[in-house]
């Protein structure tokens, strides 16, 4: 065969070694050393192709050889670790935790099963009480050094055998504590239906770029979970329906930019949730339809830049919400149609610069909320058609320049609302359609300067309104009652002038 190849590409280069002879003037004679050259030259050529084509399929087989080998190997130290995770002493399941994770490291194709064993493993029943039956000495350790693995292959997103993508399943797990602390959650986390019993569990510092962390139904009866100093970029952390029994969740000082945090449905009993030093930036966090029995959330100090905090169907039986200091800079909190009953809640301090704090259809049954020192630039709190039975208001030395404290169509029976010592300066204070009876509307030492204090179309069946030692700067700022029907309630207009009619 290589004969006849030889022959083939002799008599091809005798040809063309002729024709281009022939083309030339004058015509030359073909040397037949030049046809040996270029034959050889060709020959050569093509061994090295073949040759080269050789090699490679040789390495290629090689290759796959060494691809089995290495899989069956593998899959041999997958089968000895999760032999080790099974067996009755917590020393031999250490030794497994870090085999596993190790053999992620080599193994990309089945690192998420690597992770999906690690996690499987938490989900487990576990009883951390040693006083109990079930319980396993030294299984404390055993899934801590889990939570360890798996937090050390989150803290550096670049790296080769980073987990910051995957996704883990902690459903139904029960923890006493562990440490996610620095992590980065870049794919999906579920603590779906988790308890936590005591201990801390730390999210601290850690960070999550469009991940979601979802703790739906979760329980909280004992410890802390706390995501202080954590940065939310696009994700979401989600407790709805979660419980909260004696627990604290924490998000101090922690960022959220364009996130959200869920705790709709949830019942918070004896429980906090604190924001103190949080800085939102256009997030969400939802409390909607949540109920509060003696549990308290907590925003004091607080930046809202356009965020929005909804605690809309709320329920409260002594719990405290608390917003302390907070900012809002065109962000807004809703109350709207909650429920108080003899829950608080403090805007002590505040500021708000366009924002908006809204009790549309709240009904407060005692409970107190207090605005006291806090400043209104541009800023509403609208009580449109809240119900006041016996409930507290505060307005205590609020400054309002250009605010508006709106209470259109509200209802106050027994209740009292303060605006001593508060100041109006362009600001409007609104009670136009308000139903007062046995109600007190006190105004005692505020300073009206150009704002406006409305009782426009307003029913006073009984009750006080005092405007005892109130200060009129600006003939503008007489309050007006065009309309106002009276029957019983006792007026006490102090130095401000009566408005006519009244």
């Amino acid at each position: 065969m290589v004969g006849t190849l030889s022959f083939l590409i002799y008599y091809l280069s005798y040809d063309f070694l002729t024709h281009s002879a022939s083309s030339q003037q004058p015509r030359k004679p073909v040397d037949v050393q030049d046809v040996i050259k270029t034959t050889v030259t060709v020959l050569t050529l093509i061994g090295a192709v073949l040759t080269g084509i050789y090699a490679y399929r040789k390495q290629l087989l090689a290759e796959g050889d060494a691809h089995r080998a290495d899989a069956s190997q593998l899959a041999d130290r997958y089968t000895t670790a999760a032999e080790q995770l099974g067996h009755d002493q917590a020393a031999v399941r250490l030794a497994g935790v870090y085999a596993l994770a190790h053999l992620s490291d080599d193994w990309v194709e089945q690192r998420q099963v690597c992770i999906d064993v690690l996690c499987a493993y938490l989900r487990m029943p576990y009883q951390p009480d040693p006083t109990q039956p079930g319980h396993r000495e030294g299984e404390r350790e055993v899934r801590h050094a889990i939570i360890r693995v798996i937090r050390d292959h989150l803290r550096d997103p670049w790296a080769p055998n980073s987990w910051c993508s995957y996704h883990f399943d902690f459903t139904e797990a029960t923890f006493d504590g562990g440490d996610f602390s620095g992590s980065h959650f870049r794919g999906k986390t579920t603590f779906l239906r988790a308890s936590f019993t005591s201990g801390t569990i730390n999210f601290g510092r850690s960070r999550f770029s469009g991940g979601n962390v979802s703790f739906i139904g979760a329980e909280f009866r004992g410890g802390t979970v706390h995501f202080d100093e954590a940065e939310f970029s696009g994700g979401k952390v989600n407790f709805h329906g979660a419980r909260f029994c004696g627990s604290a969740v924490r998000f101090i000082r922690a960022t959220f930019n364009g996130s959200t945090v869920n705790l709709t449905q949830a019942e918070f009993s004896r429980g906090n949730v604190t924001f103190a030093d949080a800085a939102f930036d256009s997030g969400t966090v939802n409390f909607t339809q949540a109920k509060f029995n003696g549990g308290r959330i907590i925003f004091t100090d607080s930046t809202f830049n356009g965020a929005t905090v909804s605690l809309t169907d709320a329920e409260f039986s002594d719990g405290t919400a608390d917003f302390t200091r907070a900012e809002f800079n065109g962000g807004s909190v809703s109350l709207g149609n909650s429920v108080f009953s003899g829950g608080t809640v403090n805007l002590i301090d505040a500021q708000f610069k366009d924002g908006t704090v809204g009790f549309i259809g709240a009904a407060f049954r005692g409970g107190t909320i207090d605005f006291t020192r806090s400043g209104f630039s541009d800023g509403l709190v609208d009580f449109m058609r809240a119900e006041f039975c016996g409930s507290t208001v505060k307005f205590t030395h609020v400054e309002f320049s250009n605010g508006i404290a709106g209470f259109i169509n509200a209802k106050f029976q027994g209740g009292t609302v303060e605006f001593t010592g508060a100041g109006f300066s362009g600001g409007r204070s609104d009670f136009t359609g308000a139903t007062f009876c046995g109600s007190i509307v006190d105004f005692s030492g505020a300073r009206l300067n150009g704002g406006v204090v409305m009782f426009v179309r307003t029913e006073f069946r009984s009750g006080r309104i005092n405007f005892e030692q109130a200060r009129l700067l600006d003939s503008l700022s007489i309050p007006h009652f065009n309309h106002a029907t009276f029957s019983g309630t006792d007026i006490t207009w102090g130095r401000v002038p009566r408005p006519p009619g009244s």
